[in-house]
Formats: C-alpha cells, sequence, structure tokens
C-alpha cells in the first residue's frame, strides 16, 4: 500500500477515548510511536491498513512490508528499545504514573481529545503528551514566533498581538521560548482563550529553566504539548520537528521578529507547505531582527500591522477592551525633568537603559517609562543625555527614537 491509501478523512483514525493506561492498547500505542525507525507517516499508513496498534503488532513481517515498505516492517517487528535510556517496560510504568497525575493525558491519534488540526498533517505524531487544559487542543488557533534575543519593541507587540487575538477567541501557539515565544504566551494567558505551548523536549521538563513559572501558568490555564518521550533533554534537533507541530496546530502563523538565519523562517516555511496563512509584521531597514520578516513578506507573507489585520483574514471581530497588552494605567512621566543632570558626556547607566528600550522603533514616554522602570525625572533626564549626545531624538507625536551612529 502506498501513501496514496490513507484516508483522506482523519475520522476513521480518531474518535475514541483514550486508552486505559493498563490496557494493551495503551502499551502497543507506545511501542509504535516511539519504534526506531518508524516514521509518522508510515505508522499511519499501517493504522490505515489494519485499524489499530494492536492489530498492527500481529499483523507478519511481509503483511507489513506490503503495506508500507521494509523498512517500517522492520521497525514494527524489532524487539521495543530502550526510550532515553529507560528499558521499555520500565519506560510503559514511568508514563502510567506520569498520565496518573492531574492535568496530564496521553493522546493518540484514535483518541476524541487528540488536536483535530493535527489530523490534516499527512504525518501527525502518533501520540502526543500533554498537561493542562484538553479543550485549548481544538480551538481554532494562531501561531506567533520569533527571535529569542527579542527587542522590548518585539517583545511588546508580541504580547499586543497575542492578548488582542485571544481576546477575539483565537488561541494562540508558541514555543515557549526565549524572547518573542515568552511575550506571545504571557499576552495570550491574559486574554481570554489562551494558549498552547508545544516544546521540543519530554513534557516532564521545563526548557529553558528561565520559564519554569511561565510554563507552570500555561499548564494551568492553557497546555503544554510534546511529541517526545518523558525525560527527552533540548537537543537542536528536536526544535524544527517541533515547529513542524507549532505549524501543523494553527490556521496562520505571524512572525513577529526573524533574522535572516532563523527558526521561525523554518516554521513559516512549513506552515506555508500546508497551507497555513503566514504573516509578518515589519519593522527598521536597520534592524537585523526585521530582515526576515521582510524576506518573508518579499515571499508573499502577509503584512500585519495591527492584530485587526489579523482578525480580518479569519473573519473574526475585533478584540475589544484591553486588546493593547498592557494593564493598568499609564504611568504619567513627571514635570520636574528639568532637575536632572545631564551631560553631553558618556551616556549614564539610565541612559543606557533608555537607549536598549527604544530598540529600532519609535516610542513614547509611557513605553519607556513602562520598559525601564525609571521615574519621569530620570527617564527625562535620559533623554536629554541621549540627544544632547547625538543618540536619540524627538519625533512628532510625543515618540524619540534613537539614531544611527556615523
Amino acid at each position: 500500500m502506498t501513501t496514496d491509501t490513507l484516508p483522506t478523512d482523519p475520522a476513521p483514525l480518531a474518535g475514541r477515548d483514550a486508552p486505559a493506561l493498563e490496557s494493551d492498547e495503551f502499551r502497543a500505542w507506545l511501542w509504535l510511536a516511539h519504534a526506531k525507525g518508524l516514521r509518522p507517516l508510515a505508522l499511519r499508513t499501517l493504522l490505515g491498513a489494519f485499524g489499530g496498534p494492536l492489530e498492527v503488532l500481529s499483523e507478519s513481517f511481509a503483511a507489513l512490508a506490503r503495506a508500507t515498505d521494509e523498512s517500517a516492517a522492520k521497525a514494527v517487528t524489532a524487539p521495543p528499545a530502550d526510550i532515553e535510556g529507560v528499558p521499555f517496560d520500565d519506560y510503559i510504568e514511568c508514563v502510567r504514573d506520569w498520565a496518573s497525575e492531574p492535568g496530564n493525558h496521553l493522546l493518540t491519534l484514535a483518541d476524541a481529545d487528540y488536536p483535530q488540526a493535527l489530523l490534516t498533517m499527512p504525518d501527525p505524531p502518533p501520540v502526543l503528551y500533554a498537561k493542562g487544559r484538553l479543550d485549548v487542543l481544538q480551538s481554532r488557533a494562531v501561531a506567533i514566533v520569533g527571535s529569542r534575543n527579542a527587542t522590548p519593541q518585539g517583545a511588546e507587540d508580541a504580547r499586543r498581538f497575542a492578548r488582542a487575538l485571544s481576546d477575539a477567541g483565537l488561541a494562540v501557539i508558541s514555543g515557549l521560548a526565549l524572547g518573542i515565544d515568552a511575550a506571545a504566551h504571557r499576552g495570550a494567558l491574559d486574554g481570554r482563550a489562551g494558549t498552547i505551548a508545544v516544546i521540543g523536549t519530554g513534557a516532564d521538563l521545563v526548557y529553558p529553566a528561565h520559564n519554569h513559572t511561565l510554563a507552570h501558568e500555561i499548564a494551568r490555564d492553557g497546555a503544554i504539548l510534546s511529541e517526545w518521550p518523558l525525560g527527552t533533554p533540548a537537543r537542536s534537533a528536536n526544535f524544527p520537528q517541533r515547529n513542524r507541530l507549532i505549524a501543523g496546530l494553527s490556521s496562520g502563523v505571524l512572525i513577529v521578529e526573524a533574522a535572516m538565519r532563523s527558526g521561525s523562517l523554518i516554521t513559516a516555511r512549513l506552515a506555508a507547505e500546508i497551507g497555513r496563512d503566514v504573516f509578518a509584521i515589519p519593522g527598521s531597514i536597520h534592524a537585523p531582527l526585521s530582515q526576515g520578516c521582510h524576506r518573508l513578506i518579499k515571499q508573499g507573507a502577509k503584512l500585519v500591522e495591527t492584530p485587526e489585520d489579523v482578525l480580518e483574514e479569519f473573519g473574526f471581530p475585533a478584540a475589544h477592551g484591553a486588546a493593547s497588552g498592557r494593564r493598568g494605567k499609564p504611568r504619567a512621566p513627571s514635570a520636574s525633568w528639568a532637575s536632572a543632570r545631564v551631560t553631553a558626556d558618556a551616556p549614564t547607566e539610565d541612559a543606557e537603559r533608555v537607549l536598549a528600550a527604544l530598540g529600532h522603533a519609535p516610542a513614547t514616554l509611557e513605553i519607556l517609562a513602562e520598559r525601564t522602570d525609571l521615574d519621569g525625572a530620570a527617564l527625562q533626564g535620559a533623554l536629554l543625555q541621549l540627544e544632547l549626545a547625538g543618540l536619540a531624538a524627538a519625533l512628532p507625536g510625543g515618540r524619540y527614537g534613537a539614531l544611527e551612529r556615523s
């Protein structure tokens, strides 16, 4: 049987309850999901041919090879290998213990709770490890991804867009990385639809450790998803595959900031290949993290400037209320800034902080106050020092911008 014989309707592979933790079916799913050399596409072909994991394991080598190829047949008929250094039977017990804890779930292709969006892919993972709310996995969703080394403006944009999209009813998907990913998750958690973190490690680990608190918030109010076995550490080869799931779960992918060589561009390419929309936020022509976004726009990605640009593509009404992604009242700068001591010498620590907060896009005093936590006098003094040093300039509309050094 070739891949052309795969069911075009994912329904034959889904709709049942999760297998009982003590059942032979539970063990069979894990055997096949982690069989060395058995690709997800080949396993889906076998499931389509024979009906279920127990039936696949009961077939002869010849029957399996006819349905797929000899490589897949060898992978299925080989004894189960250790998983992350743990003997297979011991690993089964580890998964049973993990899945018996509140909020932890093992989802298979046949489960009703398996994300329906992934079933439209040719090679969905046979098993997913999930933590948190299962309902959010069925939500219509948009992925927001970008650089780990985000600028303050980029992080703010990611959080603001995520909040607005979440408030409008779109779940926000990202990869739990530093920078844009973390900002997107936090913005979505502030909204009503929630967020999904697709990770490149086992679902029992948090990477990077800096996002430990954020991961717990997502597990409580959203969902964490992994196709990797429990105990899988962070490996660079895992993250492009993680990006494939981010693309598959989403209706579209928004790139906020990305360099020319960026994992976010991989996510965008994978999304386009499976028919998802790709959006990109433009930036300064001088900003390295705008170059990847500009490249995508040249290749046909939709240029977006506001969350409403994304919402209109999906026919959603615009978000109301706190779409800006900021909570609380804005802090008004003090008018007593003239008393601050400023010089045209080397920038002070406050001035360096303000210069970093300006990034590559103009910002208002309100935004700079939020980014730097400086009071009005210190902020205005730092800005004046940057102006005298030729490093920043006041712009129309009450904004300030960094100047390129000659």
